[in-house]
This record gives C-alpha cells, structure tokens and sequence, in this order.
C-alpha cells in the first residue's frame, strides 16, 4: 500500500501526515495476529449466547482498553448489554379434523411457556395455497402479531426442513402463537398443544469511541460483527476426510472486527480527529442483526455523519487486490467520497456487483440506513461464488492477510476527510429504501 498511498498523494497533500504513519500503525503482522485469536479454535465459532462469544467480547474490551478508547456516551465499561429472549420448542401436538399430524408436517412459533387453541379460541385459520408465493406469505404470518392456524399446500413440503432449523429469538417477544401445517387444506375442528421454553439472556456489543476535536457532537462510525455460528456437525462445509466441526468466521466476520481493532488504533494514534468516532463491534448479526438495533436506539441518527460497516474483507473481490465494493453505492455519495481521496491510487472502490443478493439489507448498516444516516458496508466476498461462506472451511488460512491489510488502509486513508469533517456523505432517502 506505500507505493498506492504514495502516488495518491501527489493529489492529497492534506493526508500526507496519515502516510507517513500508515505503514507503522497498519502492518500485516498486527492484522495477523488479531485475526488468529478472534477466528481461533478456542472462541468456538463466537455463536450467541456461548462462552466463545463472550471470551471474543473480552479479547476485543481488552484491545479498546490497551488502544485508550474512551467508552461510549459515559458508560462504565465498553460492554453495550442488552437481553435477548430465546423459545425452543419442547412438544407440539396438533389434530385437525380427527386426524393427528405427524410432527413432520409440522412447526410453530411461539414464546408462550404452553399453548392451547381449539376452533372455539381466538385464533385465525389462513392458507398458504399451491401456486402462492411462499416466502412473502410465510414471512406475512410469521411475523403477524395474531395467533394463526397456517394451513400450508403439501406441494411446499419440501421447504419444511429449512424452516424447522430457524430458532426463535427476540429482543421484545409477541405474545402470540403462529403454527405452520403442511397438508391440510382446511380445518374446522383443530387443537393445538404446545410447550416451549422460554430464556432471557444478556448479550453485548463492545463500543468505544475517540471525541471529535472541533465537531464533538458529529459522529463517524466503524463497525464490524463479531458472532458467528458456533459449532456444528464434523465435516459440515470441510472437505470429505476433514473432521473440523467448528465455524471459525475467519472473514465472516472476524475479518471486519480486526479492520475495527486497527482503525481505531491508527485513527488512536494519529490524534487529528474532528468529528467523534465510534468504533462498535456488534453481536447476533447473524440472528438478525440484534446488535446494531439495539445500538440504533441508542444514538441520534442525525448526528451520524457517515458508517464504514466492514463486512467479509479477508478474500479477494471479483477484481482482484487493491479493490473491495460498497454496499447501497448509489444510495448516497459516500463512495465518491471515498474513491476521490483514494485518487491517482491503484485501489478503487465499486458499487456492489451482486443487487440480486440485496447485500445492502443484510448486514449491520441497514438498520441506520433506514434512519437516514449514510451507512454502508464495505467487503470484497465474492457472494456469487464465495466458497466457504457459512462453512467450517471459513479459517484463516483462506484469507489472504496482505490484501486485507491493504483495504484496511485504504479505508483510514479514504475516509480521512470525513473523519476530519471537510467532507460530509449525502443523507439516505428512506422513502426509497425498502
């Protein structure tokens, strides 16, 4: 990156300070070895609600703590908790029309500790009919706030098994409960028996931040997800002979979290910040992004200038090195931004090459983006042919640790004039959004 940021600042004389201490304070080495604890054996996939999970949160409190990071708005410690209120399902007995259903055909949702429903109980019998659209008419009655019979085409059956993985979890649980039946086309006389277990749990970003020397009150924030999926069965996403069972999230998203790590120890040390930065990494991002709304609520949205959400940057992009995309790239003019103060560089920033995937709405930035704040993500997986995505073959020998330390730099280097204030993104228009 010395040659890249060298020659860019033949036209960005301003950030000539930053280069000269870029490649001390942003080294492969460093990248290296924050990488290796976080997507170590030993944080056992980093799953919500493990002792692996709250081992990573420790490791990265400790970086903040050793950086000099203050905590986030007078808090005691850089722990930002939150409960969580998970339901397994113990039993589900379901008859319709004097025939019982087997428990295969079968599913409901519910944080009720026991459930009880007859015909005669105040709960609605809908259809999902051969020929419907099943996701949108799922997602419509999982996500009601009224108790449901879901009577399901049997010609859906087969999708059955991806919805019996899906747990329940919930920051501020329905009082209502949805159950899914596959067969039956009507029901007029039914009951339904259920029990389920219901436990709340703390979970918690880890959020320091760096005060702004002349905008204290205008924010800048670096965020990256620090869970991941735990442990799983062996040989799940290894090769055939391979034994391995835990998910190590090396680039998804251990990879962002070190890019945080770093940032705020060169943005720590460089000492020039106008604007306040936040450096978050957020947990249950892959629970449904918990973390980042739980944060939401706890900032005005007004006062966030702008969000680099660094997501899976540990791989090489569709282009190659010296190259990562940006999520939402037309929604504001943050990548312009960005991309001008990288300019007579070999690194450059693209729109995301993957709209079909709607990677802007599912990662940590979205929930800001739908306040209007300019968030975005930045990541280089290739999502049309990333091949250890979601997959215990996620570790670090796959990462390319040289790469990744350049798109490090290039985002302290690019986001320079926004962090200093001379620049400020266009604000997303949320009625585009959707």
């Amino acid at each position: 990156m010395k040659k890249i940021v060298l020659s860019g600042l033949v036209l960005c004389s301003g950030l000539l300070v930053q280069a000269q201490s870029i490649d001390k304070l942003i080294t492969v080495n460093k990248v290296t070895e924050i990488e290796k604890v976080l997507a170590g054996d030993d944080m056992q996939g980093r799953r919500a609600f493990t002792p692996g999970i709250d081992k990573a949160s420790a490791y990265i409190e400790s970086q903040f703590k050793k950086i000099g990071l203050q905590t986030f708005d007078g808090a005691k410690d850089y722990r930002q908790e939150f409960s969580m209120t998970e339901a397994r399902r113990k039993s589900l007995e379901v008859t319709i029309d004097g025939k019982a259903i087997d428990s295969g055909s079968m599913i409901s949702f519910s944080y009720q500790p026991e459930v009880s429903f007859t015909e005669d109980s105040p709960i609605g019998v809908v259809n999902i009919r051969a020929g419907d659209a099943f996701g949108p008419k799922f997602y419509e009655y999982y996500q009601s706030d009224k108790n449901l019979l879901v009577l399901v085409d049997e010609s859906f059956k087969k999708i059955l098994p991806n919805i019996q993985h899906m747990g329940q979890m919930a920051a501020t649980p329905g009082k209502n409960t949805v159950v899914f039946v596959f067969g039956p086309t009507e029901a007029t006389h039914f009951s339904i028996e259920a029990t389920n277990t219901i436990t709340t749990n703390k979970l918690n970003n880890v959020v320091g931040m760096l005060k702004g020397k002349s905008k204290p009150n205008e924010y800048v924030v670096f965020s990256g997800h620090y869970d991941h999926l735990g442990v799983g069965s062996p040989g799940e996403g290894m090769p055939h002979d391979a034994k391995d069972s835990i998910y190590n999230g090396a680039n998804d998203d251990a990879a962002g979290t070190t890019a945080v790590i770093l940032l705020a120890e060169y943005f720590k040390k460089m000492n020039n910040n106008e604007r306040s930065i936040i450096f978050t990494a957020f947990v249950a991002e892959e629970l449904g992004g918990y973390g980042a709304k739980y944060f939401s609520q706890h900032v005005d949205p007004t006062q966030i200038m702008a969000m680099f959400n660094l997501e899976m940057i540990g791989t090489e992009s569709k282009w190659g090195k010296n190259s990562a995309y940006i999520t939402g790239f037309e929604k504001s003019n943050m990548g312009e931004i960005l991309q001008k103060n990288l300019q007579g560089s070999q690194f450059k920033f693209h729109p995301d090459p993957y709209p079909e995937q709607q990677l802007f709405y599912r990662s940590d930035n979205a929930t800001l983006a739908r306040l209007g704040v300019p968030a975005h993500t930045i990541s280089t997986s290739k999502m049309d042919d990333e091949p250890n995505y979601h997959k215990a073959s996620d570790e670090i020998g796959t990462l390319d640790m040289n790469n990744m330390t350049e798109i490090i730099k290039a985002i302290a280097i690019s986001s320079s004039t926004i962090v200093s204030g001379k620049d400020t993104p266009t604000r997303v228009d949320t009625a585009k959004l959707k």
